[in-house]
């Protein structure tokens, strides 16, 4: 995934200066450098050392903090029932400051120092291609990456439990399609999570019967598309399926806007949209635009709902909401995949058991919907939802369920 959050970031002194707030919650901090957060009560085994490596500074910070937040509400359900195996989850936090040096260096601190059992994080792509290797191949440590993303990690001991390509088109495509929006433009931000993605939603839109009119690539700071908005205009595109990312994104949503695209007839899609959207669009370009993801919080589900009941009241003050397009649900489900596998180890942490009892598992409750870990793959099978932007809320269209990811098979 790529940064689709505000274009301001969250500073190192602005971080530290609320660690006040992270004490009041229990964390204290580690010798590592990073943060921990010990369990209300004691086994004779020890706790599982669950490591999180996050943005908790710099401009993808509005993803991380989120991310970090929800694992905490999934430690503590899972230690308030018991724990796993009749161990408590000890949380371990590290921060990855948008910043692959800061972050290799920290991760490794991680594994090395506070011995993790097991790390979830990693945003963007090029974050989770940094810090795999200190975990998985010199840490010998399982991995867990929580975003939707462009596909093809097959790296053993990495799993995934974000959408994919694959996941985010295989139903919102030929709903566009069969509601008479056949002409695409596909503009992206040039780097590898774009490219994939719009590679694979355009052999689904030409398989399907629709056409590609446009599909090009941006530098991430370029600020000028009339030359793009013209000929979305000229070549009567009636679909346009954004990936450009901010801070071009919002320059793009406006002139895309105001040369009457929308009120046209023309529509808007964006698969990384969800209820933090609102932060940087206005509703004006906000409104009626097509998503797809694995969960929104108008999705009726008891499961969801009791989840986001239950994060308002442990983050009364959180300035951001609990949402799938900051990975936040993949890291709900990063935990409970975990939690299953050790379930069915008997309590076994090496990552050879656990891995292999991940192989194949199913999860119930996650919000959205349960989730299964397509075997042989490392990538989860999930329900998906397509929507669109109604008053900063999320109008569900159409779902699928159980999508399966298309990664990493060998057969």
């Amino acid at each position: 995934m790529a940064d689709v959050t505000a274009a301001r970031g969250i500073t190192r002194r602005r971080f530290l200066a609320g660690s006040t707030a992270l004490a009041a919650a229990g964390w204290v901090s580690g010798s590592s450098g990073g943060w921990m957060l010990e369990p209300a009560w004691a086994a004779d085994s020890g706790p599982i050392k669950f490591g999180i490596a996050t943005d908790m500074t710099g401009p993808i910070a509005p993803a991380g903090i989120p991310t970090w937040q929800v694992m905490q509400l999934a430690a503590k359900k899972i230690n308030d029932a018991g724990g796993v195996a009749g161990r408590p989850i000890k949380l371990f936090l590290v921060d990855t400051a948008s910043d692959e040096k800061v972050a290799v260096g920290n991760v490794t601190q991680l594994i090395e120092q506070s011995r993790a059992d097991v790390v979830m994080g990693g945003i963007t792509s090029s974050m989770r291609a940094a810090i795999k290797n200190p975990i998985v191949n010199r840490g010998k440590t399982l991995y867990m990456y929580p975003q939707l993303y462009e596909g093809q990690e097959c790296t053993p001991y990495l799993f995934c439990t974000g959408p994919t390509p694959a996941q985010q088109c295989a139903k919102l495509i030929p709903y566009l399609i069969s509601n008479g929006h056949k002409r695409f433009a596909l503009p992206g931000g040039n780097f590898l999570w774009p490219q994939l993605l719009i590679k694979y939603a355009s052999n689904l839109i030409e398989t399907r019967g629709g056409e590609v009119v446009l599909k090009e690539f941006y530098p991430l700071d370029q600020l000028e598309y009339s030359a793009t908005v013209a000929k979305i205009k000229s070549e009567k595109v009636d679909c346009v399926f954004n990936m450009i990312i901010p801070p071009g994104l919002q320059a793009f949503s406006k002139q895309l806007y105001e040369s009457g695209f929308q009120k046209n007839g023309g529509v808007v899609t964006c698969v990384f949209f969800d209820e933090n959207s609102a932060t940087y669009l206005p509703d004006r370009e906000l409104q009626g635009i097509y998503s797809c993801l694995d969960y929104y919080k108008s999705v009726e589900d008891p499961v969801g709902a009791q989840l986001q009941k239950e994060f308002r009241e442990m983050f009364p003050s959180a300035q951001y909401q609990f949402t799938a397009g900051t990975g936040a649900t993949g890291a709900y489900r990063a935990m409970k995949f975990y939690q299953a596998a050790v379930l069915k180890t008997g309590g076994d942490l090496r990552r050879e058991a656990v891995a292999a009892a991940m192989d194949g598992i199913e999860i119930t409750e996650a919000p959205g919907g349960g989730a299964k870990m397509i075997a042989g793959t490392r990538h989860c099978a999930m329900n998906m939802y397509v929507a669109a932007a109604e008053n900063k809320s999320y109008k569900i269209l159409d779902k699928a369920e159980m999508v399966d990811p298309e990664e990493c098979r060998t057969k």
